[in-house]
């Protein structure tokens, strides 16, 4: 059975990550006005990366002792907010759009990777880019 390279899983799972990044985002900037709305964060990739990565995977739910397989993070409350509006609401758009700016940089670099792994992948079985 083929399984694709680590660097290849890597940069998929970092892509997953960021795309469930930039719903957080969204839903952060949607709740902007929400009085009390407490803004969100997932935990860093390196952090909910490190979790899974080198640990047994299950490919069904009874297959040997390995987990099941890897969930994204819940999104938490954020431990510090940048700003907090007087109706209790912690989202700052500003700090938002630039959090999203970056995530979807990290989006464009994983898929670049992942692109670039499945290309070098074509030349070295003959099929060309």
């Amino acid at each position: 059975m083929f399984t694709p390279p680590d660097l290849m899983q890597a940069a998929a799972a970092k892509a997953r990550h960021s795309a469930a990044q930039q719903a957080v985002h969204a839903r952060n900037i949607a709740h902007a006005d929400t009085p009390g709305y407490q803004a969100r964060r997932l935990p860093p990739f390196a952090e909910a990366y490190a979790q899974d990565h080198g640990a047994l995977r299950a490919t069904r739910p009874r297959h040997l002792h390995g987990t099941a397989p890897q969930q994204l993070p819940e999104a938490r409350i954020d431990p510090a907010p940048a700003t907090r509006k007087p109706n209790g609401n912690t989202v700052s758009l500003e700090q938002e759009m630039v959090l999203a700016t970056r995530t979807s940089g990290a989006h464009e670099w994983a898929l670049s990777i992942y692109s670039t792994a499945r290309n070098i992948l074509r030349t070295s079985i003959g099929r060309g880019a």
